[in-house]
């Protein structure tokens, strides 16, 4: 365990970090370059991160692989989710326009709701693929 003291302290460090940048670059995806893609690979990245260094069995201890069974759908039914409620307010599949009551509003709800959808979703699957070829040899 004290063999590998600097990359454990630093991965301790730089985790927080990089989990925060991924929830900026998560909802700053609309104003710029980002989005739900990026975001959750660079959420998968840190957890993916702190499992190399710590371990398999402590990284599934942070992120539960049952959790991340129920985030895969969850993103998903998040984006498709949004676009039927488009379509229950007389809009077509993704037309965010009907979200709200002035359409610039409804594109930034739905714009934001959908990429959170893909962001979750996408950190789930990376997380999920790691831990099975991770798990592998065990």
């Amino acid at each position: 365990m004290r063999e590998h003291l600097v990359p454990r302290v630093g991965t301790k460090i730089l985790v927080p970090f990089i989990l925060v940048f991924a929830l900026y670059v998560q909802f700053h995806g609309d104003f710029g370059p980002g989005g739900g893609f990026q975001a959750g690979v660079i959420f998968a990245a840190g957890i993916i991160l702190y499992t190399m260094v710590f371990g398999l069995g402590e990284g599934r201890r942070v992120v539960a692989p049952r959790a991340l069974l129920t985030l895969v759908p969850l993103g998903v039914l998040i984006y498709a989710g949004v676009g039927v409620v488009c379509m229950l307010f007389g809009g077509e599949f993704l037309d965010y326009s009907a979200l709200a009551h002035d359409p610039r509003h409804g594109q930034e709800l739905g714009i934001l709701l959908v990429e959170l959808g893909v962001g979750t979703t996408v950190a789930a699957v990376m997380i999920t693929i790691f831990f099975a070829f991770a798990g592998r040899g065990e």
